[in-house]
């Protein structure tokens, strides 16, 4: 099989590249390395079935090409990270937006399946805990940039479900949950590479808030092998499930468990989020999926413990 790669230079899409290649697929990677990085897949480009075009997903010529010659497109090209977000929110809504909008007119000009990466930032500021698929959402308002990612991701499902609905073309959404691992970076905000930078410089971690937030952290590992697993269920088409790890932990034991591991002698110090992000700034307590149902449909569970996700982090982080 001949699988798409939209973001494929990414950090969630470098390692689907790097699964799919080790079960024999071949992949092709679209990304235009506006988030992506050229040395995420640097030992993938002599591949004989690793294919990479440098270009936007909303060059139309260019993505038909690549759909036409595929068999399944994982689209995972999007804004990422709650400081790009904020900082660029005209690039967020329009790559969401837009982007996924040409990815699925070349999907469905071909009839090729989708598994379409969505997030868990869907549910917002919602207060059930564990969020389920069908659960209500909860957001702030459209004066908050915090809020447009979730919109634009959900304007995404409605797209990607109103084509299985109206066209119906083959579509499966994952929402994912905080994700780690290897070749992720900080640079946007993310927390985990954040703090192992900072734990092994010996500079303070900074906790943005009180620190008592909470988050559930899968291994990219465990995420890519559910999201293939998934494309591969013909039952899974129109469906929408959650990947991620159920197991909480807050912002502040996340810090002192970096400081552990990395045996460094960082402190922690906290940071207002009106200082870390923009005044008003909106962030939900808590986020924690309900797994259920990808585990009653295949058999899927985060598998990889939070603390061997870190010592891989670090390990890849080491001079």
């Amino acid at each position: 099989m001949k699988s798409l790669i939209t973001g494929g230079a990414g950090f969630i899409g470098s390692h689907l590249a790097e699964y799919l290649l080790a079960q024999g697929h071949e992949v092709a990677v679209i990304d235009d390395l506006s988030t992506g990085r050229l040395e995420n897949i640097a030992h993938l480009l002599d591949h004989p079935r690793f294919h990479l075009a440098i270009e936007t997903i909303t060059n139309e010529v260019v993505m038909d090409r690549l759909a036409s010659d595929c068999d399944l497109i994982y689209h995972l090209a999007a804004a990422v990270g709650v400081k790009l977000i904020v900082q660029a929110p005209v690039h967020t809504i329009e790559t969401n937006i837009m982007g996924t909008a040409a990815v699925f007119r070349a999907a469905n000009r071909y009839r090729r399946p989708v598994v379409l990466a969505s997030t868990s930032e869907i549910y917002g500021k919602s207060e059930r805990v564990p969020f389920a698929e069908d659960d209500d959402r909860v957001l702030g308002p459209t004066t908050r940039s915090r809020w447009c990612y979730a919109a634009s991701k959900a304007v995404d499902e409605f797209l990607a479900l109103a084509y299985a609905k109206e066209y119906g073309l083959p579509v499966v959404i994952v929402r994912l949950f905080n994700t780690i691992g290897p070749r992720q970076t900080g640079r946007y905000g993310m927390v985990v590479p954040r703090f192992v930078a900072q734990a092994l410089a010996g500079e303070p971690l900074t906790v943005y808030g009180d620190g008592t937030q909470t988050r559930c952290f899968a291994d990219v590992r465990d995420i890519v092998r559910g999201m293939v697993a998934l494309a591969e269920c013909p039952q899974a088409r129109g469906q929408v499930f959650n990947l991620g790890s159920d197991r909480e932990i807050s912002i502040a034991d996340l810090a002192r468990l970096v400081i552990d591991i990395t045996g460094s002698r960082s402190k922690i110090v906290y940071i207002p989020y009106e200082q870390a992000y923009e005044a008003g700034f909106e962030d939900m307590p808590r986020r924690v999926p309900d797994v259920s149902k990808v585990k009653a449909w295949i058999g899927w569970e985060a598998t990889i413990p939070l603390e061997e996700s870190i010592r891989a982090i670090v390990a890849s982080m080491k001079p």
